[in-house]
């Protein structure tokens, strides 16, 4: 004779709630970046400790270390953060950015150069100061170094992304090639250059925009052939009204 199983009283398991486990994860890592930047721009890097980030952040100083895994990682990611718009557009991946979608949908590479240009002044506004910590630590931290060069590898290599697409589309001139063009995107698009034009020299952010546009545009793209009038194509060569 079998006994059943008495059911009464035993509480069903909960279903593990990943997604919400997720969710949670992501918000507390956005949390924590967003505090990081408020102390790397009040104490330098230097004098930015984790626990004065897991304090600002009211996180335990150890859930630090394993979502960034160290004082340089974080500063990555702060860094990575400030280029993207914030936290939560970081973890976009770069092609599904609204603004970079619009620019590989836009035929007109003129048009797309302007746009790209557009996202610049806001960039070097929210991450230039964090690169000025970055360049200041970098001369005598090793990791430090080591982040710098990546950043720079990537921006590197983002340009490069930019000056393909309209390679490929026959846009750039056809003596330049693809390295030669992103490194032209590279050193206009620069950091060091909106210092100089913005910063130093006081250009409004407008002016800056408009003459990376326009100098990118003159150094890469094919001449635009205009088109012939008829008048033009019926008048004689030797003609001189």
């Amino acid at each position: 004779m079998s006994i059943p199983p008495n059911k009464r009283g035993v509480k069903a398991r909960r279903r593990y709630d990943s997604t919400r486990r997720r969710a949670q994860a992501a918000q507390t890592r956005q949390d924590v970046i967003k505090a990081s930047l408020d102390t790397f721009m009040e104490r330098g890097y230097t004098g930015t400790t984790m626990n004065a980030v897991a304090r600002a952040a009211a996180v335990a100083v150890e859930t630090i270390y394993r979502a960034f895994g160290s004082k340089a990682a974080l500063f990555t990611a702060v860094v990575e953060a400030a280029i993207a718009g914030g936290a939560a557009r970081a973890e976009v991946p770069v092609e599904q950015r609204p603004a970079i979608r619009a620019m590989i949908e836009e035929r007109d590479p003129r048009r797309v150069l302007e746009m790209h240009a557009a996202t610049q002044p806001g960039i070097h506004g929210r991450a230039g100061p964090l690169y000025r910590v970055l360049m200041e630590a970098a001369a005598t931290d090793p990791e430090l170094a080591d982040v710098r060069n990546q950043l720079e590898t990537q921006r590197l290599t983002g340009m490069r992304r930019l000056a393909k697409l309209l390679k490929d589309r026959g846009d750039i001139r056809q003596e330049i090639s693809v390295e030669e063009a992103g490194d032209i995107l590279w050193t206009v698009n620069s950091g060091a250059v909106y210092d100089l034009l913005v910063v130093q020299r006081g250009w409004s952010a407008e002016r800056y925009r408009d003459w990376i546009a326009s100098t990118n545009a003159r150094a890469l793209l094919a001449e635009r052939r205009r088109p012939t009038r008829r008048k033009d194509r019926l008048r004689p060569r030797n003609s001189r009204s």
